[in-house]
């Protein structure tokens, strides 16, 4: 037999406090409504620019993969859930002060919202398409003539949706890494520049290419310095909030905090992005898809690091 001697509740597994892991799932979930967000809100400003032309790939091709990234987050959440078969009941009612609440109502606007978006461009997705029945040509007529209502539509929703990723972690108290109202910025302009990088992914066009760059270097800036001013604004609050900024400083996630979200899929893009803007020959895909892999990384990273930090009292 083994004899253990407990002089306190503290540190125990289920005991104080305990909370259910989040994993992957909702890492991926945060990641693909950021991107969602930011490709819609890039489409949208291009179609009521009357631009639709000069960018192709912001308007038509990269938002087909909006949908998909919804449908996949949507069922990486559902995945994460406890008692699954009781997700409907996010909708019997409106909670103005729940982060989960916002989430739920406009993800449940923008998902037909995005399949209307892409049903709008089917026509110059697919040029020899012959609708069969009627009815779906006056409806495509229909999308196709309201597009820029759904635009105007959209832009609000997405930047909802790309605040919302942020504010669903900083709204726990009892966790100090989450806890601050930085996250909800950050985490929109993340979903902005991981945007950007698959409109240039998708682009076939270099003036294109080369604008999105120019766009996505100003949001790696802003998110560098968000993410600066967090870090100051940590080691300036409470013991719990300086012991929880450690676990990235010097911790068990320094490494990936320092070199693979900072280095790689911060700092190594935009000092790319700036050497092709300067007129040096640089392919913009490599930038592109590290902004994309430090986008995931930067959400892996906020919720597994996040859960181990807590506020004892």
């Amino acid at each position: 037999m083994k004899e253990e001697l407990f002089i306190s509740g503290r540190h125990l597994e289920k005991i104080d406090p305990h909370l259910e892991i989040w994993e992957f799932p909702i890492s991926l979930y945060l990641f693909l409504g950021g991107l969602a967000a930011g490709i819609l809100i890039f489409s949208s400003i291009v179609v009521l620019l009357n631009k639709e032309d000069k960018f192709p790939s912001a308007a038509r091709w990269t938002p087909i993969l909006v949908p998909i990234a919804i449908v996949i987050g949507l069922i990486a959440l559902i995945f994460d859930l406890s008692h699954k078969l009781y997700v409907w009941q996010l909708y019997t009612t409106i909670r103005i002060e729940s982060p989960m609440s916002w989430g739920a109502w406009v993800l449940l606007v923008i998902t037909p919202l995005s399949f209307l978006w892409v049903f709008s461009y089917i026509r110059d997705l697919f040029p020899g398409l012959d609708w069969k029945l009627p009815v779906l040509y006056k409806f495509e007529t229909f999308v196709r003539e309201h597009k820029k209502f759904i635009a105007m539509l959209l832009i609000p929703l997405c930047i909802i949706l790309g605040i919302y990723t942020g504010i669903l972690l900083s709204a726990f108290n009892s966790r100090p890494l989450w806890n601050n109202a930085i996250l909800g910025p950050l985490f929109l302009t993340s979903g902005l520049s991981t945007g950007a990088a698959a409109i240039i992914l998708f682009s076939k066009s270099e003036y294109e290419k080369h604008l999105f760059s120019k766009i996505d270097v100003v949001l790696i800036i802003i998110e560098i310095g968000l993410i600066i001013h967090m870090v100051m604004g940590y080691y300036a609050g409470s013991e719990a909030h300086i012991d929880a900024i450690s676990v990235l400083m010097n911790g068990d996630f320094s490494f990936i905090f320092f070199v693979i979200l900072m280095g790689l899929g911060l700092i190594v893009p935009l000092l790319l992005e700036v050497f092709e803007l300067l007129g040096l020959k640089m392919s913009v895909i490599i930038p592109a898809i590290l902004v994309l892999i430090g986008g995931l990384v930067f959400r892996i990273l906020m919720v597994d690091a996040g859960q181990l930090t807590r506020i004892l009292y």
